[in-house]
């Protein structure tokens, strides 16, 4: 959430910033001149309250005065005087409540401004390419898989160990069943990177919970705006949501705490399965398991006071990148444009891994620095240096990365034209030494 204080000071700046997101390029004017609106109507009222309660506070003072002069008439006035402000004040106190909702309201669903670093475009063909891994591997590999690498549904088919139509069955479209080698194939990723973050990166490893609150998703912005995209479940007279990410609860885990400066930065890792209702743009991606409402994620959180926030960033980036040089999977890091980037980002990084079977690069982390923004709505704040003053802490979050992608890429990179598998060199151990996996 963005400070309405500094909104009322830069309404400009907040103008210009917003255009550059193609969502408010039109409307970024009439949004702020709205806020500011429903912001000086909200301080007038208060002004006209704070008066009110003056008022009735001195009045209450004036009838003692008048009762010791034995002034009955006037004690009676200030009396009827006082009924009539605390009748005002409390139909003035559920204006204010209606007052600050609105306020409130406009505030949560307007987005993260960007930086100025940040490329200015309209979609995905506008992000600005940063560096590359691994050229020399994409042309190493192609003679052993063949005229025509096959795509990880084709492979896994024929391996006899990935199932979209008994998961269909099960769940609906856009659900996976693997099993033998496979299965452990995607385990023993998920360890790898686990093991990596925690032993070499210097993350905690945390195990969350899976269902949680509504203001716990507002915190990381996933309410209001994206409630459409989550799986909700009853609970008691109310609900829980699962996770899209584990970046809601890591995240969270320092709402409405003031965390001392010498103990940042604090830095999260978690494995955990992520629920998400909207799984891409209708018929894309309808094969395989790119975009699944149910997938395994290794995520990486940070909080950081303001200062170290955009040198985390790039070292998040890069601990992010470490997993697939590891797993000697080609890639490229690209930035993204204003109008790729999410709604609570101030400037994002994705990495993009090749998948030969489709010929192009396709997406398997996003790292993201989000400043105060989500701070703002968790009330996570932190001591500043002197130890006088408390500041909001900045968070970062990204991928470290997707574990069924890079399930997807391994299959793909490491392919044979005869349908097996090679392990790659990292996941050995995690494989109890198996190098390759072939049909059953």
């Amino acid at each position: 959430m963005l400070d309405i204080r500094w909104i009322r000071e830069n309404p400009q700046e907040l103008v210009a910033a917003l255009k550059k997101r193609p969502s408010y390029a039109d409307t970024a004017q009439s949004t702020v001149e709205d806020l500011i609106a429903k912001d000086e109507a909200r301080r007038e009222h208060l002004t006209m309250l704070q008066a009110r309660q003056e008022r009735r506070n001195a009045a209450s003072r004036e009838i003692g005065n008048a009762m010791r002069d034995k002034d009955m008439a006037r004690a009676e006035a200030l009396k009827a005087e006082v009924a009539e402000i605390k009748a005002w004040i409390q139909e003035g106190e559920a204006r204010e409540r209606e007052l600050d909702k609105a306020l409130n309201d406009a505030l949560a669903v307007l987005p993260n401004l960007p930086l100025p670093d940040v490329p200015v475009g309209a979609d995905e063909h506008d992000n600005v390419e940063v560096r590359r891994f691994g050229d020399e591997l994409i042309a190493a590999r192609q003679p052993r898989m063949g005229n025509k690498p096959k795509e990880h549904f084709e492979i896994g088919e024929r391996l006899g160990m990935m199932d979209f139509e008994r998961a269909a069955k099960l769940s609906g479209s856009r659900f996976t069943v693997l099993s033998g080698q496979l299965a452990r194939l995607e385990r023993a990723l998920a360890q790898f990177m686990l093991d990596l973050h925690t032993t070499e990166h210097g993350y905690r490893e945390v195990q969350p919970p899976l269902l949680v609150r509504d203001d716990i998703l507002y915190g990381t912005g996933q309410l209001p705006k994206f409630e459409e995209d989550l799986f909700f479940v009853q609970h008691g007279e109310g609900r829980l949501g699962l996770i899209p990410t584990a970046e809601v609860p890591l995240t969270n885990l320092v709402r409405d705490e003031i965390t001392p400066h010498e103990k940042l930065p604090l830095r999260f890792t978690a494995l955990t399965p992520c629920f998400r209702s909207e799984a891409g743009s209708a018929g894309r991606d309808t094969r395989g398991m790119l975009r699944q409402h149910q997938f395994d994620k290794v995520e990486l959180v940070s909080i950081t006071d303001q200062e170290s926030s955009l040198a985390e960033h790039e070292r998040m980036t890069e601990c992010a990148e470490t997993v697939l040089k590891r797993l000697e999977l080609p890639f490229r890091t690209v930035a993204l444009c204003t109008g790729d980037m999410g709604f609570g980002a101030q400037k994002t990084y994705d990495i993009e891994v090749w998948l030969p079977g489709q010929n192009t690069y396709r997406e398997i982390s996003s790292c993201s620095v989000c400043g105060d923004f989500q701070a703002r709505r968790m009330n996570a704040r932190y001591k500043d240096k002197d130890g006088k003053g408390n500041l909001f802490v900045h968070t970062l979050n990204g991928s470290g990365v997707a574990v069924g992608r890079a399930l997807i890429a391994v299959m793909e990179n490491y392919q044979d034209e005869d349908g097996s598998v090679t392990i790659p060199e990292a996941l050995r151990p995690y494989m109890g030494g198996l190098t390759r996996i072939e049909s059953e």
